[in-house]
């Protein structure tokens, strides 16, 4: 098996929450005489999605984190290829991890789990067959596809419960294979892979096109995203959105993050504010979501630097354009991008508009919208206790 490290078919799912339906019962796989769980199409669903999100951050985490990094050391530190090979091996991963997390969201048994992972493989396209035999594994997949595939699979183990009996070892993994992994395989995959690059090459012509407009549009929607339970780095991912288009949906999550650490300062102290700016801003996610007003001082400052990301044309990768400032993320890959490089103008401007713009920002909008009276400080209050 050849191994590439290359990363562009990186591909991630993204779905939206469905309408409640009548419920289905699932079969318990702790047991056959124990309770049926009542499984509704909803919860269904948002196993699939938390599975998927999982996944995704383990996976992707360590190559955004020090992949842009050892990347940008590689003139004075060729060593760094090493890790770099390692870390994009790791996120090559992903399309297993989707099957292993869905299954795990379900509490399958580790029989059931495992052959979710295979299905999951099987649905992403990481691996491509060579005519000379083997396989070449590049990038992450169409990992939307993936977690389709695993959803799929999960439907038949459900469906076929215990009724193979002691004969679960024995036939269990290949009936997924070649039902659930061929679905996914053959059927789901070119449609799904049509449609997201249908998608992408939308959203990014279109911001290649009106990069001031659509770097407003795409930071908004992704500051509102990264408070909701979506994955944003799942969204980036499934649509390939790069250039331009990931960079302003990248300041999306940095005004999310600066915003909420600001924002509620007063309310929660140094150790509890800088949870959102450098951990994830979805710890706020009950206290922006349960009062809709705590929207505006971030999503007025993610209008500015979508616009200011769309003036000076930030960019960024599939993978960086949800982690916003975590990990030095969002500014690693535009310095790191094609065209750009570590001048001094160019650090400059991506200090300004990662750093000092949403600061300055965040603060005013913070300021004004208090002065209104349509936030306070304890709106954003965080109680782990």
């Amino acid at each position: 098996m050849t191994i590439s490290t290359d990363n562009e078919s990186a591909n991630t799912p993204v779905s939206t929450s469905p309408e409640s339906a009548e419920p289905i019962r699932a079969v318990s796989p702790t047991g056959p005489d124990e309770p049926q769980e009542k499984l509704t199409a909803g919860k269904f669903t948002m196993n699939v999605l938390n599975g998927i999100s999982i996944a995704v951050v383990v996976a992707l985490v360590p190559q955004a984190l020090l992949g842009e990094i050892f990347t940008a050391l590689l003139p004075v530190f060729p060593q760094g290829q090493t890790l770099i090979n390692m870390v994009s091996l790791s996120s090559a991963m992903l399309p297993i991890l989707i099957g292993v997390m869905v299954g795990l969201q379900f509490k399958l048994s580790p029989i059931q789990t495992a052959c979710v992972g295979l299905a999951s493989v099987l649905g992403s396209g990481v691996a491509t067959p060579q005519e000379a035999g083997g396989f070449i594994v590049k990038g992450t997949g169409l990992v939307l596809n993936s977690g389709l595939t695993a959803a799929i699979a999960v439907g038949l183990l459900l469906l076929i419960g215990h009724r193979l009996g002691s004969y679960t070892v024995l036939f269990l993994s290949t009936i997924t294979v070649v039902i659930a992994g061929g679905i996914g395989w053959i059927v789901t995959y070119p449609i799904v892979k049509q449609l997201t690059a249908w998608i992408g090459s939308l959203v990014n012509g279109a911001t290649d096109l009106q990069p001031i407009v659509m770097g407003i549009v795409l930071s908004v929607v992704f500051c509102v995203m990264i408070v909701s339970p979506v994955s944003t780095v799942g969204l980036a991912t499934a649509i390939m959105m790069t250039g331009v288009s990931s960079g302003t949906a990248n300041l999306g999550v940095v005004a999310a993050g600066f915003g909420l650490c600001i924002t509620g300062w007063k309310a929660n102290g140094p150790g509890k504010s800088l949870l959102p700016l450098l951990g994830s801003p979805k710890v706020q996610m009950a206290n922006v979501w349960g009062r809709p007003l705590n929207f505006l001082p971030i999503l007025s400052t993610a209008a500015v630097l979508g616009a200011l990301g769309g003036i000076f044309k930030i960019s960024g990768t599939p993978i960086s354009a949800g982690f916003g400032i975590s990990g030095l993320v969002g500014p690693l890959a535009a310095l790191n991008y094609e065209g750009w490089g570590w001048t001094t103008s160019n650090i400059t401007i991506v200090v300004g508009v990662f750093i000092i713009a949403p600061i300055f920002f965040s603060v005013f909008f913070s300021w004004l919208y208090s002065k209104l009276g349509w936030v306070k400080p304890e709106h954003f209050r965080l109680d782990f206790e």
